[in-house]
């Protein structure tokens, strides 16, 4: 059970395992174009049609028609990675239960956005847990976990990209153990919980009054996808990329220092960013000395 690229990776792992795959379910497919009149399926419909399995696209997951089909697939275990909260007439199903596969080393970053604010929190480490399925959400106990570091200069899509490739070989070790009885669970440490709630595009707004790591680490925890943001003068930007400053100029957090051709530094609450990278609205995401060939951003100029 799963719907974006990530959890492709798993479905490919066991097809090509040569596990039987008795049928896949995802999300029903998405409206696209200017009426909606163009259905784009999800990456895992994509893969699962391509190799010829059975594809279930509930609108709702507590569907008697859903679960009574469900059901009659006689699965032995169902796995998820990446898809919606289960209710427990789904997860409670299969005779050898339901896991899923957690792109966190939980109980660290239960939630929606779990690899996004790890690499905005500054973790040097992080990575993806097997768990067995209850009533709440990322709260089950843990069947295994596999541990990767997060280099200083990553952005979220190289974290995302570096668990996608995990993710498949633990989740089939993880099959592995529980189809030979093998598998251990431990409870998940209460008092070491920490939350990854989902990220709206307010939550992508740039602070320039918070100190320079903790800016650079948010932008990178945000790149490519939503992006950080800021305004100037009264226009969205989004900015991809930057590197901290050593030399420190002060002043008023989110003042632009520019020789107009090169570089864009910002002023933060203390020191400086360098912005590498960035998109003004209206225009594409471009290196900023290919903006400055083209657009003129005033020296003293203020990002809100």
């Amino acid at each position: 059970m799963g719907t974006p690229d990530f959890a492709v990776e798993s479905l490919k792992a066991l097809v090509e395992g040569g596990y039987n795959v008795v049928a896949v379910v995802t999300m029903p497919d998405k409206p696209m174009g200017r009426h909606g009149s163009v259905l784009q399926p999800s990456p895992v419909k994509q893969y699962a049609v391509e190799h010829n399995l059975k594809v279930l696209q509930p609108e709702k997951l507590k569907d008697s028609a859903f679960v009574e089909e469900l059901r009659s697939l006689r699965a032995d275990l169902q796995i998820v990675v990446a898809f919606r909260m289960l209710p427990e007439i789904v997860w409670s199903m299969p005779p050898l239960g339901t896991f899923n596969a957690h792109a966190s080393l939980l109980p660290k970053y239960r939630g929606a956005a779990p690899i996004n604010w790890a690499v905005i929190n500054g973790d040097t480490e992080t990575g993806m847990t097997t768990f067995m399925l209850k009533h709440e959400i990322d709260t089950g106990d843990i069947i295994d976990q596999v541990k990767i570091p997060i280099a200083d200069t990553d952005n979220v899509e190289i974290v995302h990209d570096k668990l996608m490739e995990l993710s498949g070989k633990l989740v089939l070790k993880t099959v592995d153990s529980i189809i030979a009885g093998t598998f251990t669970t431990t409870p998940q440490e209460e008092g070491e919980v920490t939350a990854a709630p989902k990220i709206f595009r307010e939550t992508c707004r740039i602070d320039w009054n918070q100190p320079t790591k903790r800016i650079y680490d948010f932008i990178r925890g945000l790149s490519p996808y939503p992006a950080a943001w800021t305004t100037l003068n009264g226009k969205s930007v989004k900015i991809y990329e930057a590197e901290k400053v050593e030399n420190q100029e002060f002043g008023e957090a989110g003042t632009i220092k520019t020789d107009g051709k090169t570089f864009i530094k910002v002023i933060t609450a203390d020191g400086m960013l360098n912005i590498k990278v960035l998109q003004l609205e209206g225009k594409k995401r471009m290196p900023v000395t290919d903006l400055l060939r083209g657009t003129k951003i005033e020296e003293n100029a203020i990002f809100v």
